[in-house]
């Protein structure tokens, strides 16, 4: 079961990586992320889907080391931990986006927040 929970992390982790590409190259979706403010993100919103986009990579790494498929970088001590952090930062986002002004961002990226969550959950129960 583990293989099939880091297998669909790393599915959303990867939609999610697409979406925030097409947040920075100028696709006018800005309503689902970033509070919705925007339909095209300014200049220092695109740099920070950038920034995601490296963040989701080293999130999906750590779920691929966590379950052994890739060799594990500092530790396993340390990779446990950090599945618990980012554990806990899905469960954050859960709650952050469930409150967004955004009805888009609400109804969209607080499912995906959840999933992220219990599937974070999960591979830190190992």
């Amino acid at each position: 079961m583990e293989q099939l929970y880091v297998i669909l992390a790393c599915i959303v982790l990867g939609c999610l990586a697409v979406f925030q590409l097409a947040l920075a190259a100028g696709a006018p979706i800005g309503r689902f992320a970033w509070g919705g403010q925007h339909d095209v993100l300014p200049r220092k919103l695109r740099i920070g889907s950038v920034v995601s986009i490296l963040l989701y990579a080293l999130f999906g790494y750590a779920a691929l080391a966590q379950s052994g498929l890739v060799p594990v970088l500092v530790s396993q001590s340390f990779t446990a931990v950090f599945m618990w952090v980012l554990t806990a930062y899905f469960t954050v986002g859960v709650a952050m986006n469930a409150i967004s002004r955004s009805k888009a961002e609400r109804f969209v990226m607080t499912p995906v927040a959840l999933v992220l969550a219990l599937l974070f959950l999960l591979l830190s129960l190992g």
